[in-house]
């Protein structure tokens, strides 16, 4: 009993099969059935039962909603970046008419900070009176930067503190500064811990390094 009834489910799944593929192999057969289209009852989850028509409506509706849905967020994240793109062309020029340290971190300050709307920023030299201390770059150097020029993650809070003081960072970019010698640290900080993430792009703070790299040497007077 149990071999036959084995032997039967094998022979149906057999069958099932074979009707699969002649449907794939003949597409035209709907056409030559037409009355079979509505007539044929699927089961539905929801509604118990619905014709191949009012299934394949259904899928293609499921399939538009997604793509209007990938559409708005494409939209979104376009829109977006071309709002960052305005904001840090406006600080690059905003930083060739700066004339030392406090013009820069003011600009910093304005656009990334009250523009962006992210929690703070500094840019900690690596020379002159305020200056990072020594030890302190050596540790960043080898626990933030020993890949490349940027880190984008969280901080220990100890690490905020150096940076930051006493204001909140959740979520860092760091970005090192240096030509011929390193010359500083510019770090950026959000209460989103999950604004900046190790799979950032660098396009646009890459272009600020730049900008920072070339005015820094002659305010540090190296």
């Amino acid at each position: 009993m149990i071999a036959s009834v084995a032997e039967q489910e094998d022979a149906d799944y057999a069958n099932a099969l074979a009707v699969r593929n002649y449907l794939l192999e003949n597409p035209e057969f709907f056409l030559d059935f037409p009355d079979l289209v509505e007539k044929l009852k699927i089961p539905h989850k929801m509604r118990g039962s619905v014709s191949l028509v009012e299934l394949q409506a259904e899928k293609l509706r499921v399939t538009v909603r997604k793509l209007k849905r990938k559409l708005i967020n494409l939209m979104s994240v376009a829109k977006e970046n071309e709002r960052l793109y305005k904001l840090y062309a406006e600080l690059n020029l905003r930083l060739l008419q700066c004339e030392d340290l406090t013009d820069i971190q003011f600009a910093l300050e304005d656009v990334i900070q009250d523009q962006m709307a992210l929690s703070t920023v500094t840019l900690k030299p690596y020379f002159g009176a305020n200056c990072l201390p020594e030890i302190q770059q050596t540790y960043f150097r080898e626990k933030r930067f020993k890949r490349n020029d940027f880190f984008f993650g969280r901080l220990s809070h100890h690490e905020s503190q150096l940076l930051f003081g006493e204001k909140s960072a959740k979520s860092v970019a760091m970005i090192l500064l240096k030509d011929e010698k390193e010359l500083g640290v510019l770090a950026i900080g959000s209460n989103d811990e999950n604004h900046f993430n190790p799979d950032m792009d660098t396009l646009f703070i890459g272009q600020l390094q730049n900008f920072l790299t070339i005015l820094l040497p002659t305010m540090l007077e190296i």
